[in-house]
């Protein structure tokens, strides 16, 4: 086996997509391509915010075999592993993690944190069950990386989840939640969707908002208004505004809840016009909700689950289930509701020093 380490060689990143092409089935592939080359040219919106070290991996015939980045942030002594494909074979993933290791320590990095896919803003995560056909957003991966990680010295350091909520009609009775949506219309509160027009606006109220609630969290950095702009204004393609809450006191945004149909893999997939045909039927007849984003200023306690009711009002009326995307373990939001769950998928971000 070699390791080749490269800059912009249009082999090199040939291959690095192609990977992921050979080892998922079509309807699982969560990559776009796209998006990847981008990533890799040094081209995409957030990518002026770290530096970022490309490899595969190819054995004796020049077959590409696995593949990885290491990112690094000024200032910090973490390099972030991402990108992350493996085939299922236990050499070729320790060549990979030693190498990925010896890079490190000599660089001086303290700890390598994975998987991190360059930036907390796009991809980190690794599933670690219920593999099957992946919702929107979904950091998705095969079964057997999580024995490939913790082989190689890795050891869980934070756990997620995400929760599958059945459907409910408009019967459907929630005396907590109606109660606390309530109380803060009451108080002055008002919790309703953006219009097509002020999306923009909506886009920078989350910014603000996401910047101070997300900012404990582990691999979080943050990043200029307009970087953000650029990276979430092509949501309001797959959006439907009914199912994405602003909550605003006194006139500023206060909380947001951020939704959007279930697209499964589609949306990263619109070079094939069948793709984007099958796109625009699922914004206007969804089968499922995806909820992304959640947050309330800490100064409105409670607001929370004020904005949960005003979205689950939307999913009284259409009859839809939901899944809540990627919860950290001790959020609060992760006991919303848990008579109604029906599945619970589990992620973890994992972690090795480097002595």
């Amino acid at each position: 086996m070699k390791l080749v380490k490269f800059e912009k060689e249009e082999r090199c990143i040939k291959d690095f997509i192609k990977l992921a092409v050979k080892l998922y089935r079509a309807d699982e592939n969560m990559e776009d391509p796209d998006s990847i080359r981008k990533i890799l040219m040094g081209e995409h919106p957030l990518s002026k915010y770290y530096s970022l070290a490309k490899f595969l991996v190819y054995d004796d015939e020049d077959n590409v075999r696995a593949r990885f980045c290491i990112t690094s942030y000024e200032g910090d002594d973490t390099a972030y592993l991402g990108f992350f494909e493996c085939v299922e074979d236990e050499k070729t993933a320790k060549f990979l993690f030693d190498s990925a290791y010896e890079y490190c320590r000599a660089n001086g990095f303290a700890r390598i944190t994975g998987p991190v896919d360059a930036s907390f803003w796009i991809k980190y995560r690794l599933k670690i069950n219920k593999f099957g056909r992946p919702y929107t957003g979904e950091p998705y991966n095969k079964d057997y990386y999580l024995k490939l990680f913790t082989d190689n010295g890795f050891e869980v350091k934070e756990h997620y989840t995400s929760h599958a909520f059945r459907s409910v009609g408009e019967e459907y009775r929630n005396p907590k939640f109606e109660e606390h949506y309530k109380e803060f219309t009451d108080a002055g509160y008002e919790i309703r969707s953006p219009k097509e027009e002020e999306f923009a606006e909506a886009i920078e109220d989350v910014y603000r908002l996401v910047t101070d609630l997300y900012s404990d969290f582990p691999i979080f950095k943050d990043v200029e208004r307009d970087s953000f702009m650029e990276v979430f204004m092509s949501y309001k393609q797959i959006m439907n505004m009914s199912m994405t809450k602003l909550a605003y006191y006194k006139g500023k945004a206060v909380g947001f809840y951020v939704s959007i149909p279930d697209y499964g893999n589609l949306v990263y997939h619109t070079n094939n016009p069948v793709n984007i045909a099958k796109i625009l039927m699922t914004r206007k007849k969804p089968k499922r909700y995806v909820m992304l984003y959640m947050g309330a200023d800490r100064q409105h306690r409670g607001l929370g689950k004020a904005l949960v009711y005003a979205v689950m009002k939307e999913l009284m009326a259409s009859g839809l289930p939901s899944i809540g995307a990627l919860i950290r373990d001790g959020k609060l939001t992760q006991s919303y509701a848990t008579g109604d769950i029906t599945d619970v998928f589990e992620y973890v971000l994992l972690e090795r020093t480097v002595n």
